[in-house]
């Protein structure tokens, strides 16, 4: 599981000495000020039920609290629910309070009829990313003020993980009512900052929330959020101070930052991962029964092996992430609490090749045309770089498409793609990792990816109890995912973050996100 240690090495430490992890700074701050957190990408739409991006969920981080987080330790632990659920026998019922006095950032009161309305449209609503984790949910009844039953339609093991995420955002339902699709432009939930307004590709504001519960303890005036793609911009800009805290940094950046005394570094573990989607059955996007591409990564499952096998995970690390960064072949996080019972099976070692002689076997004409989409970073392009390169020798000519990264889920969520940088923040739970993805008809199964077997593991692991019998669940849908050959996992990243010296109380846990509940400025 995820530690906390008090310290990562001191900034003049080299790069490969980062080493333990750093994710708090419990140092006292003052009241007042703005903070501004550069991230890497745009965020696609404030809307708890629809997001999709890490960057979406460090802005909802400030301003959407749930009913459970995850705490420094990567337990869940309560946030707007009083306590841990309670269980029926069977699994099937699940019961929970939320506290009273807490308020939505429109002023209109948290009760148990607002989380009923929430979790409701996670589920249901068209397009919802959230729908795959919320599917096993019958129905959802406020049983008092501020009681929530739920009823399932079959045990479910991850439900609080679930809900220690968007599924467990709750959305003011006056807000909801008034704005409709158009929430995404005037959010409102209960948190320490409130949605003031966004412009486009150049900033979203948030600004102290008056009615948060705890705002007394909240010391920052304003938290403005700006997408800076260019990981050195980000790092010019702290070492100017027109910026405080830089989200998500690239390893040749963290390199760079360790030798200025006026930056500090958290790092943590990631619980995702990152590799390369390929459309084997998007046809119709997402949500819809996959069907049959006629091209040659989605006919035969002996191109997409060889495209993998043309692939080197050790040099990509060393090349593209300075080695700061782990090899992975696999959606199971070595920080989840079931990986060690995962059996472990190494990666796939580049073989030129036994890809070519797969290629031939296919019947596929060589050089095997494919565009791969990459978001606009520095890293990606230079990811996307290695690969095409890697390729190209084992008879792929692999075009890059650098897009902006908003537009790009746009366009592979509908299937318009051959090949993307397909990356996941992850989840504590391994079902969170998976059944999104992998299962067909899956919330965010843009890979088109279907399979009967697949699909009945998957539920296997939603009801298994037994941590060694899950174990060897997810180490099968680990062996089956792997054998499709539709997403090809590749790294996994650390949380790197970088801030100003005179920033503390930030919170840079396993999940990846930046909290500022917090943060402030020292004294």
């Amino acid at each position: 599981m995820l530690s906390t240690t008090a310290g990562c090495g001191s900034l003049q430490s080299s790069a490969t000495e980062v080493g333990g992890e750093r994710m708090t700074d419990d140092r006292p701050v003052r009241d007042g000020g703005t903070l501004t957190v550069a991230l890497n990408a745009d965020p696609d739409k404030l809307d708890p039920s629809l997001a999709q991006t890490l960057v979406g969920r460090t802005v909802f981080a400030g301003m959407c609290e749930k009913l459970y987080d995850v705490d420094d330790a990567g337990k869940v632990v309560p946030q707007l629910a009083t306590a841990l659920p309670k269980t029926s026998p069977d699994g099937r019922t699940v019961t929970f309070s939320v506290r009273k006095g807490l308020k939505f950032s429109d002023g209109t009161s948290l009760d148990a009829a607002a989380v009923v309305t929430s979790l409701l449209r996670h589920r249901d609503l068209p397009g919802s990313a959230r729908a795959t984790e919320l599917a096993p949910l019958k129905a959802v009844e406020a049983t008092g003020a501020y009681t929530v039953k739920l009823t399932l339609k079959q045990a479910y093991v991850p439900l609080t993980a679930v809900l220690a995420d968007r599924s467990g955002m709750v959305m003011s339902p006056a807000a909801l009512k008034k704005y409709g699709k158009n929430f995404t432009n005037h959010p409102s939930c209960v948190g320490p900052f409130k949605f003031v307004e966004r412009v486009g590709g150049d900033r979203i504001v948030l600004a102290k929330d008056p009615n948060y519960y705890d705002a007394r303890d909240v010391h920052l005036d304003k938290v403005i959020y700006k997408p800076i793609p260019d990981g050195s911009v980000r790092l010019a800009n702290l070492r100017s101070g027109d910026i405080q805290v830089g989200d998500q940094m690239a390893p040749v950046d963290v390199k760079s930052a360790l030798t200025e005394p006026k930056l500090q570094l958290f790092n943590s573990p990631s619980l995702g991962y990152q590799g390369i989607g390929l459309n084997v059955g998007n046809v119709k996007g997402l949500g819809e029964k996959p069907g049959k591409l006629d091209t040659p990564l989605a006919r035969d499952v002996r191109v997409r092996e060889a495209f993998e096998l043309s692939i080197d995970r050790d040099l990509i690390n060393k090349v593209v992430f300075q080695g700061m960064y782990e090899p992975a072949c696999g959606p199971v996080s070595p920080e989840s609490a079931i990986a060690p019972g995962v059996a472990a099976s190494a990666c796939p070692k580049r073989d030129v090749a036994k890809a070519k002689r797969l290629l031939k076997a296919a019947g596929v004409k060589t050089p095997l045309k494919i565009e791969l989409k990459t978001s606009t970073t520095p890293e990606n392009s230079r990811l996307g770089q290695v690969v095409q390169a890697m390729a190209k020798e084992a008879g792929f000519a692999v075009s890059l498409r650098p897009t902006e990264y908003a537009t790009m889920l746009e366009e592979t969520d509908s299937g318009h793609y051959d090949a993307f940088t397909s990356g996941w923040s992850g989840r504590l739970d391994p079902d969170g990792n998976i059944a999104s993805f992998l299962q067909t008809k899956g919330a965010m199964n843009a890979y088109g990816f279907s399979d009967d077997e697949t699909d009945a593991l998957i539920e296997r692991g939603r009801t298994e109890a037994d941590p060694s019998e899950r174990a060897k669940i997810y180490g099968e849908l680990t062996r089956r995912a792997n054998d499709a050959h539709a997403l090809v996992y590749l790294y996994r990243q650390k949380n790197y973050v970088v801030a100003g010296k005179d920033v503390a109380g930030i919170r840079v846990y396993g999940d990846g996100l930046v909290r500022v509940k917090d943060a402030g400025y020292t004294k």
